[in-house]
């Protein structure tokens, strides 16, 4: 992962106290949040009939998109603001056009997704929506131009997101960009048992870790996430507990390198996933995340012992990113070509058949011909079956960004030649034939078929059957694409189901717990369901009980008065009469 920290990181809280609270004393607490109110119209006291004074917006009532680019760590990031958001009583919507508030969750690792981000971002504005920003790019450089005037919630602050919503409909602009501590020690950010909105409820992604120990010269997200924090075991083998309970059949792991897990908390990621499988049932799967080649080597022989398990996925992705020992040193990723070799070598002998995937980067600055063939060559030798390829794209405030280019035409042959390299083989052609169990948890892009993975987590496409979905089935690959196989389920054989609960609805809200139904924000027993529609009446009383504090006084005084002023007309009125009768 990247270089050094730009010096706005210093200081890039702009408006949020230096006092954090602790993780467990925060849920939605409103504390420190100071909002910059937009100026309003010139004229004195003078309102626009589309902006109403934002003491007269209720919260909680509105519809809202939430948009995520880039990788699984963010997805699960939007997952659980989009569970706040709905346990709240606001409306996550699909529809971006019937949305009063847009959250984009951005990704900083491309020019493109970056240039993605931006332009959401001016469409919102075109189209008068609130806005607020997530993701790594404006926690990385939030003080971008286009930036400006905008709410920010942060990478470790997303259990707040309430709150920068609220304040955001009511016209203000709100940046919470603090980092979680804990005595001084940093977090792994927001607490895993917040609520959540899973993309697929038969899904769990779980960040074990954010932030890295690398100082890549191209990577930007290290400007982001920070260095190395990891959540306790406890806490994660509680969250994969929960999840299975609520009926989701594979679990996810997902950080900037799963590999480096623990170091910061004297544990290490063998040690997690022995946990781990002791917890999964049977018909669920674990799918390990990206891991990179330094921190896996010490562990070789534990983690083929793990692959190897039958509720584990034979599968991990390794960045190689070149296979030049120059460019890797020029790149800084703390590793050489036969690292990795040795890591893919020994896993595919003791894992036999494991599916390994990995990235490369073309074009990457001082990049020669003669370091280009190389990598070439190693894609020949291994001929990976799953190959992520990047052209590189200059990262402003990285390193690699001042290092002299290589020509833009230069490096895009270079991609498109290990790509045709990449398509010139089908690695499952020898496939067709066998009989292979698979575990059904998708649906395919055009429709058409349902999306399973076999041990080796390769794609296998079967038929439509809702039966099917959810189940550990055995099919027979009858047909073999380059990214996919195709399975027609065998009529004999036993189906397995990963949880005795039924799994949650999609867009059904997960993890409400006791804590968080009971707390005073959200009144007594009160819990909201995204895809209801929540009476007004309901909204108004349960708005009442989710003021902050500040707003709370400010209202109890109101209603104090009132009703006092109510009580003198009463009695008036009865003394009044009495002296009528008398």
């Amino acid at each position: 992962m990247p270089a050094a920290c730009e010096s706005v990181l210093e200081d890039i809280e702009d408006i949020v106290s230096a006092e954090d609270l602790k993780p467990h004393d925060r849920q939605f607490v409103r504390k420190n949040v100071f909002p910059k109110v937009r100026k309003r119209n010139s004229q004195k006291n003078v309102q626009t009939d589309d902006e109403p004074p934002s003491d007269s917006i209720i919260p909680g009532v509105q519809k809202i998109w939430i948009r995520t680019w880039g990788c699984s760590h963010n997805n699960s990031d939007g997952e659980y603001m989009a569970g706040q958001l709905a346990a709240y009583g606001y409306k996550i919507t699909d529809n971006s056009a019937e949305a009063d508030l847009w959250l984009l969750n951005s990704c900083t690792v491309k020019n493109p997704a970056e240039d993605h981000f931006r332009n959401s971002i001016k469409k919102a504005q075109e189209e008068k929506k609130k806005v607020v920003l997530a993701g790594c790019v404006p926690q990385a450089q939030p003080r971008q131009e286009y930036l400006k005037g905008l709410s920010i919630i942060g990478v470790q602050q997303i259990d707040r997101v309430v709150e920068v919503v609220e304040e955001t409909i009511k016209g203000h602009s709100v940046r919470l960009l603090g980092q979680k501590k804990d005595n001084g020690k940093r977090l792994g950010g927001a607490r895993l048992d917040l609520p959540k909105i899973r993309k697929n409820p038969l899904i769990e992604i779980i960040s074990i870790n954010t932030g890295c120990l690398n100082a890549c010269t191209y990577c930007k997200t290290k400007h982001a996430r920070g260095d190395l924090a990891s959540y306790p075991i406890e806490e994660l083998v509680d969250r994969a507990k929960q999840s299975f309970q609520e009926g989701v059949c594979e679990i996810w792991l997902t950080s900037e390198d799963t590999g480096a897990y623990g170091r910061d908390i004297g544990t290490d990621l063998p040690t997690l996933l022995w946990k781990l499988v002791e917890v999964i049932p049977e018909g669920a799967m674990l799918r390990l995340g990206m891991t990179n080649p330094p921190y896996i080597l010490e562990h070789l022989e534990e983690m083929a012992k793990i692959l190897n398990h039958p509720r584990v996925y034979a599968f991990l992705h390794i960045p190689v990113q070149s296979a030049s020992d120059s460019v890797l040193m020029d790149m800084k990723r703390e590793y050489c070509v036969a690292d990795f070799k040795q890591v893919v070598d020994f896993l595919k002998e003791k894992v036999p058949g494991i599916t390994i995937a990995t990235d490369i980067i073309c074009g990457f600055p001082g990049e020669t011909d003669e370091d280009f063939q190389e990598t070439m060559k190693l894609v020949e030798l291994y001929r990976f079956p799953s190959l992520f390829i990047n052209q590189f794209y200059p990262r402003p405030g990285t390193p690699a960004a001042k290092m002299p280019q290589v020509p833009a035409a230069v490096k895009k042959q270079r991609t498109k030649d290990l790509s045709q390299l990449f398509h010139s083989y089908n690695p499952y052609d020898h496939k067709v034939g066998e009989r292979q169990r698979v575990l059904v948890t998708e649906e395919s892009f055009d429709s058409n078929y349902y999306v399973a993975h076999n041990p080796f987590y390769e794609q296998v496409l079967v038929p439509k059957d809702p039966l099917l979905m959810g189940k550990m089935v055995e099919v027979n690959i009858y047909e073999a694409g380059k990214h996919f196989m195709k399975g027609q389920p065998v009529s004999d054989a036993r189906v397995h189901t990963a949880s005795i609960s039924r799994p949650l609805a999609k867009g059904e809200v997960s993890g409400l717990t006791e804590e968080f139904r009971r707390s005073p924000q959200n009144g007594t027993n009160w819990k909201a369901q995204p895809s209801a529609e929540i009476p007004v009446k309901t909204r108004l009383s349960s708005w009442m009980a989710l003021q902050l504090p500040w707003q709370q006084e400010g209202d109890g005084l109101k209603i104090l008065s009132v009703s006092l002023a109510l009580l003198a007309v009463l009695v008036m009125f009865y003394y009044g009469g009495m002296k009528t009768e008398l």
